[in-house]
């Protein structure tokens, strides 16, 4: 990467820079934050590294400048006077990373090639995007969070192949959206995609929706109805929730995913198909085999290429895009405004519904906006997600008494018990322990004399 680090001590900016350039990348090092800013307009960097308190430009100007001229600059910003408040507002600037002094350069040289990494994932969703464009998909496959880039990077790989899929992840989580991508990307695209719902037909009628039947098969069989198998036959045939298939019904599509061939319900004659299955599951399925509800030779015949969905809180990052999203959706060209501390709630909260309830919430939010542009928080959030500072606010109304401490003390407390934590884990290895916090054993050992940790 194309590296701009600007610090005013030299002996970090020496360190840092050597440090950066053994691990490949160009690094053009300056003391002062206004000629940081002359260089910056003439020359574009992949990332800026700023520490807060410099000479001629601060810091935090200076990320503004860099967020103003080019917004795909990454900026990591270092300062020995943090504060939780400028912690935040370098996030809300458009900062991708605060460090504070003193860290090992390890730590910077770590952030910058995960940086690195998801630069590049995102230049190829940017591309798996434009292939997408005009098949109303490249819009419905929002995040920039790293799990949502590694599922959008393994989307690329699974449509080159023919090979059966499995999805795995919560409701909610956007498995038929990836399962369109996918068919989208394929050499299938200009033939069916089929999606059926396993959980949504009654069990006397799976065999018949999926197989169809002959005429005269049974009373109402009028003529011969083809089953989605058939209606996608050249195409893509996506199982949604395949672990509520009946047992005999597995039985049958076994068959079909090793044959490719079936019998219509009432026929004798077989019909061959060709056809790529991808299947869905919302449980998992390793489970359902032990407990005797899911056919194990069935599961690995749909386990061949794998992908797992994350739930919505693995990727908090994404929910200020995703809110955004669907207020394009649901506001009818109308602008909506989502008040800072209510999207910092809504990052907090669990989301066990996944993306599809957050849709919801958004979708009725807008609903009861009116001519109001600010969108409630009643609206955006279930009454389980501010619960919790309700109960603290009656309490303290009634009189109780909180444990009110000065934040220097809950500080060193929480601090303490993390430390004793990783201690625990790497067995008192101290080298070990100081690298998993990300200071250095001189750090790590001041810190347990002055917390009389032994």
């Amino acid at each position: 990467m194309d590296i701009l680090l600007v610090e005013d001590e030299r002996s970090i900016r020496i360190t840092l820079r050597d440090d950066l350039e053994r691990a490949g990348h160009r690094v053009t090092a300056l003391s002062d934050g206004a000629k940081a800013l002359e260089v910056l307009e003439k020359r574009r960097f992949d990332c800026v590294i700023t520490d807060i308190r410099l000479p001629g430009l601060g810091g935090m100007d200076l990320l503004k400048a860099v967020k103003n001229l080019s917004p795909s600059t990454e900026v990591i910003v270092i300062t020995g006077y943090g504060t939780i408040e400028q912690t935040v507002e370098a996030m809300k600037a458009g900062a991708y990373d605060y460090i504070q002094k003193p860290f090992p350069n390890e730590v910077v040289v770590e952030r910058v090639a995960r940086m690195d990494q998801l630069r590049v994932m995102g230049e190829e969703l940017e591309r798996l995007r434009s292939r997408l464009e005009g098949k109303d998909l490249s819009r419905r496959l929002v995040g920039r969070s790293r799990p949502m880039l590694l599922v959008l990077d393994q989307i690329g790989t699974l449509a080159s192949s023919d090979a059966t899929v499995l999805l795995e992840g919560e409701s909610g989580t956007g498995k038929e959206v990836v399962a369109r991508a996918i068919h989208a990307l394929s050499p299938r695209a200009d033939r069916p995609f089929v999606a059926v719902s396993c959980a949504a037909l009654p069990e006397n009628l799976i065999e018949d929706e999926l197989f169809g039947h002959e005429k005269g098969a049974f009373t109402d069989a009028r003529k011969i109805r083809k089953g989605r198998f058939e209606l996608a036959d050249g195409g893509t045939l996506f199982l949604d929730d395949v672990d509520d298939l009946p047992l005999p019904i597995q039985v049958k599509l076994l068959r079909v995913l090793q044959e490719r061939e079936f019998e219509r319900i009432g026929g004798e004659e077989s019909v061959s198909v060709d056809v790529r299955v991808i299947a869905a599951t919302k449980v998992d399925l390793r489970e359902k085999v032990k407990e005797g509800e899911f056919r194990e030779d069935l599961f690995y015949r749909l386990n061949v290429l794998p992908l797992r969905l994350p739930p919505l809180r693995e990727r908090r990052e994404d929910i200020p895009l995703l809110v955004q999203h669907f207020i394009q959706k649901y506001g009818r060209g109308r602008e909506y405004l989502v008040p800072a501390e209510i999207l910092e709630a809504m990052e907090r909260y669990s989301w066990p519904g996944n993306v599809r309830e957050l849709e919801n919430h958004v979708a009725r939010a807008v609903a009861f906006a009116g001519e109001n542009r600010l969108l409630e928080r009643k609206h955006l959030l279930p009454p389980e997600a501010f619960s919790l500072p309700e109960i603290a606010g009656k309490a303290g109304e009634e009189g109780d008494s909180p444990d009110l401490r000065p934040l220097a003390e809950v500080v060193k407390e929480a601090e303490r018990a993390h430390i004793q934590r990783v201690l625990a884990h790497t067995g008192g290895h101290r080298t070990k322990t100081a690298r998993i916090l990300g200071i250095s054993r001189k750090a790590l050992w001041e810190k347990m004399k002055d917390m009389e940790l032994d």
